[in-house]
């Protein structure tokens, strides 16, 4: 088995994102299904971003957000994604490794501009995204360095990368190297809409590549097709070694083998914007799991970063996560 210096790597669409508030007539207007993600293309990008309200730009994208978790809980990461050698490139670049993590992929001179996502967040706190995903999906085979792998405790996946073929194959060569390694392979299912496009593809990279994985209530029920939140979380069984699976203010359960720990949401005194919920409780989870927390207890820091993230607008933390944990968790959590 290679050493470790990498608690986790992330692999994911690097993407900026602008954050801006809406009202419901706002996604009418525009034909956005509220609560998911759309992919649009440049064009559309340019209009939304004009029609749209203030905003504010931030380095962004699913596995990246869940490793700025990982560097505030005090974690040590990494980031493999593609940006272009522009303005929106730039800013990605500087925000990631600011917050601690390791991000080396060098920028493209060419094709598509760096990806950015515009998020509509409404006065209920749900979140609305439209996201041209650019360079990101430029990403492939060329883009993985094994190396880096094999430095990793656990490789995560982001599945909203699984649209592009060569995103797919690089996927394959990740979760490869890192077996071949000696580690772990973490898979986040991203969004239902992603699960409706990609099910029997999900299914055979789960069966065959997948150690860990996430998904939330409507991701998991649409992977086995089925509305039976139980029938699906039975299904998933034997499929991976470990599922956690999120049910918003239910809570959580993870299944391991014979194992299900039913964990609690932590409480929060008013949802503010859900953006990164899911992303923020993968992070705290996967560094429990690094620091050989038991099961259940990655679930509780899971669930007390997603609380973080959801008081406030904006999907990365905005306390030190190492430090919240230390004052709401303590000593409990038993390693």
């Amino acid at each position: 088995m290679a050493e470790s210096h990498i608690d986790v790597l992330g692999i994911g669409n690097a993407i900026v994102d602008v954050i801006a508030h809406a009202d419901d007539g706002f996604l009418d207007q525009h034909s956005l299904p509220k609560g998911s993600m759309t992919l649009i293309d440049a064009e559309q990008a340019h209009a939304l971003y004009e029609a749209m309200g203030p905003g504010t730009e931030m380095s962004g994208g699913s596995a990246a957000n869940t490793m700025a978790g990982i560097a505030s809980l005090g974690g040590r990461g990494a980031f493999l994604g593609k940006v272009r050698n522009d303005q929106l490139g730039g800013i990605f670049r500087h925000d990631i490794r600011a917050v601690g993590t390791r991000f080396d992929s060098p920028s493209a001179e060419s094709g598509l501009p760096t990806a950015r996502c515009l998020i509509f967040v409404t006065p209920d706190a749900q979140r609305t995204m439209a996201t041209f995903l650019g360079a990101s999906t430029e990403f492939g085979p060329a883009d993985i360095e094994e190396s880096l792998i094999a430095e990793a405790k656990v490789t995560y996946l982001e599945g909203y990368l699984w649209d592009a073929p060569p995103a797919k194959e690089a996927f394959v060569q990740a979760a490869r190297a890192a077996h071949a390694a000696g580690k772990r392979v973490a898979l986040s299912l991203s969004d239902p809409f992603c699960v409706d496009r990609h099910r029997e593809s999900f299914r055979d990279l789960l069966e065959g590549h997948v150690d860990i994985l996430f998904a939330n209530e409507a991701e998991i029920t649409s992977l086995y097709e089925t509305d039976d939140f139980d029938k699906a979380l039975q299904q998933v069984r034997g499929h991976c070694e470990i599922a956690a699976l999120t049910r918003s203010e239910k809570g959580s359960v993870i299944v391991a083998n014979d194992e299900v720990h039913v964990v609690d949401a932590a409480p929060v005194s008013k949802v503010v914007d859900t953006t990164g919920a899911g992303d923020s409780y993968a992070a705290g989870f996967l560094f429990g799991f690094t620091q050989g927390y038991k099961l259940y207890d990655c679930g509780r820091l899971g669930a007390l970063c997603a609380a973080e993230v959801i008081s406030h607008v904006g999907a990365r933390p905005e306390v030190e996560l190492k430090e919240l944990i230390a004052e709401k968790l303590g000593a409990e959590a038993a390693r």
